[in-house]
Parts: C-alpha cells; structure tokens; sequence
C-alpha cells in the first residue's frame, strides 16, 4: 500500500450504515492495490475506474513512488496506468 494510506481513509456513514462507520480506501489507494496484485478483473476494474475519470493519472504515479516493489514491477504498473488512461 502506499505510503500515508491510513491517514487517506473515506469513512462512510449514513442511513444505510445502521449506525456503524465503515473506512474505504481512498480512490487512488484502492487501485494502486489493484495495480499490482494485477489480476484480470482487477484490470478491468482499474481501466474502467480511470476511463470513467475517477482517478487522476498523476495522483496515482505519486502514490505509487512509496510502494515497497523492485524496479521491474514499478515499470510494469507505470505502462498500465499510463494505458489504461490512454484516450
């Protein structure tokens, strides 16, 4: 997860929640742990969550600078990101 992840935590709190708070991940959070555990449907999650405009491209490589992954891996999710917010 990248670096800050707990401080960027959504609660959710509203009738539906029976009284209960629930913490979301923040956007951006979320699909950077989809990025690399880089399963098929999280594929299809992230390239329609970044066609549909809610995520920004730069927020995501930023958080992805403090991700604990080698180099090769870092590539790899950079060349996704970047095609999956290709137009």
């Amino acid at each position: 997860m990248p670096e800050g992840w707990r401080d960027r935590l959504v609660a959710i709190d509203n009738p539906n929640t029976n009284g209960y708070v629930g913490l979301c991940l923040d956007v951006h959070d979320l699909l950077i742990s989809k990025y690399v555990a880089s399963r098929e449907k999280d594929r299809e999650f992230c390239r329609a969550i970044a066609r549909a405009g809610f995520a920004d491209r730069t927020v995501l490589l930023k958080r992805l600078e403090s991700v604990a992954i080698d180099s090769v891996q870092r590539s790899h999710m950079i060349a996704l990101i970047d095609a999956d917010f290709a137009v």
